[in-house]
């Protein structure tokens, strides 16, 4: 019989939380490590809070021990590309140090299995579109190149200690959980959906668009979106995937399809029925003008589709979300 417990490090946050209900939802128990910096005490709703960091090995330990993890799934990292291009260190302290800290607690426990929270930005700017998992990974970004600094220590863990993970390389997570109970509440905000609703609602400022004259069908960057709860489903499937012998691997997590900045405008207008006041602005360095997966890996290994992921479903589940 397996072992249900699940430790989730990051759980308290957007994607964590989201993770949290899916597994609960799966028959597991979500033990959730988070030193709440940037998660929510409130989103932790499925299994118990083990309020530590993961830099600290003895906290780690103990939770590993005491609740009898089976799996660890590791979200616990920064995630700005920004920030990480004007304070690396930050980045590589937490995202690499953290990181390898938790990876040490994890051997020195027995535990086999993991899922790593990872990201496109490791590819950097594609070469080919749309990207696949087996693209060439040149990180432009210190976010990026700590999500495959871990990469590729899962895979030296995998050939000394028999870790098998896998890591899952998100494109752009968007929308909320459709029941309402969870939701995308970053601070500070740097995402374009929640950007645009806030806009749209007079809560923030007007939307600021990044470029207009990209080499794309209206300008606008276009990226690939993928509902939050789609993301969940894709991790309980990865742990389902580890546990049936699965070896390890990489994959994306998207949907093949691309939408254009002008695109989610034009949806956030028609779903909240009034304008959205923007600006224009120029493009920010190292933003690629297109950012889409293929997914057909994920598809093949996990059995995952995404259910959730259209542009309309994305927008009205955060749309009630931010005015619930």
């Amino acid at each position: 019989m397996r072992n249900s417990a699940v430790l989730v490090a990051g759980g308290a946050g957007y994607i964590g939380s989201h993770i949290c209900k899916a597994l609960a939802r799966a028959g597991r128990l979500p033990v959730v490590l988070d030193n709440l910096s940037r998660g929510h005490r409130a989103a932790v709703r499925w299994g118990p809070l083990v309020e530590g960091d993961i830099h600290d090995r003895a906290v780690v330990e103990r939770t590993l021990r005491e609740h009898r993890i089976g799996a660890v799934v590791h979200l616990a990292a920064y995630a700005y590309v920004g920030e990480s291009m004007r304070d690396p260190g930050k980045y590589f302290g937490n995202n690499v140090t953290g990181s390898l800290a938790l990876l040490e607690a994890v051997r020195l426990c027995g535990v086999e299995r993991i899922v790593f929270s990872s990201t496109c930005a490791t590819y950097g700017a594609p070469e080919s579109l749309p990207i696949g998992d087996t693209h060439a990974q040149r990180p432009i970004n210190p976010y990026g190149e700590s999500k495959l600094f871990i990469e590729r220590a899962l895979h030296w863990y995998g050939a000394a200690h028999g870790l098998r993970s896998v890591a899952l390389r998100y494109f752009n997570a968007a929308g909320a959980d459709p029941d309402c109970e969870l939701g995308e509440e970053h601070d500070p905000e740097t995402h374009l959906i929640p950007l645009a609703i806030g806009a749209a609602l007079g809560r923030r400022a007007p939307l600021q668009i990044y470029g207009t004259d990209y080499p794309t069908p209206d300008g606008t960057a276009v990226r690939d979106y993928v509902h939050v709860t789609d993301l969940a489903d894709a991790h309980v499937r990865a742990l389902d995937y580890l546990e049936a012998g699965g070896e390890s691997t990489a994959l994306n997590l998207g949907t093949g399809r691309g939408c254009s900045v002008r695109e989610v405008v034009a949806a956030v207008e028609r779903i909240a029925g009034r304008e959205l006041p923007r600006r224009q602005g120029a493009p920010r360095p190292g933003d690629p003008a297109i950012l889409v997966a293929e997914p057909g890996r994920s598809r093949k290994l996990l059995g995952w589709t995404p259910q959730h992921s259209d542009l309309d479903t994305i927008i009205k589940t955060a749309w009630r979300w931010h005015t619930r």
